[in-house]
């Protein structure tokens, strides 16, 4: 078991995402009925409010889209330094995931990356990022 804070996998809102992470992919919440991603995840569509929803895999490819280095330590399972990410998916704009790297990254904008799978603990597996050969 790790002393990772984890979050509750079994939430309507946001359970899918931890669903799919559990099977090594990305997935974002969709409306079926105007096709917009529901992102940041919620029980109805901010574009037509229809409540038909559903989860779809994602590729786990994109670019960093921003970052900052972590040095003040917040919580004992997180050793500092380490960098915070914020990721734009390759074939959806606009979604954006956060994720983290350990130790001070050397990252530009616009750097490929690459989701892995993290197990936390609890049954939690967390999505991930490494950085790709910057050519």
């Amino acid at each position: 078991m790790s002393d990772r804070p984890t979050p509750m996998i079994d939430d309507p809102d946001t359970g899918g995402f931890f669903q799919a992470a559990r099977r090594n992919r990305l997935a974002a919440k969709f409306c079926r009925a105007c096709g917009a991603p529901i992102h940041l995840p919620r029980p109805f569509c901010p574009s037509c409010r229809s409540r038909d929803l559903e989860w779809r895999d994602l590729s786990p490819n994109g670019r960093v889209y921003s970052w900052t280095v972590v040095e003040h330590q917040v919580h004992p399972a997180f050793p500092v330094p380490y960098t915070i990410l914020l990721i734009e998916l390759d074939d959806m704009p606009g979604v954006r995931l956060v994720g983290n790297i350990a130790g001070d990254a050397v990252l530009n904008i616009g750097d490929p990356v690459r989701a892995t799978f993290d197990p936390a603990g609890n049954e939690v597996i967390f999505p991930q990022w490494t950085v790709l050969d910057r050519r």
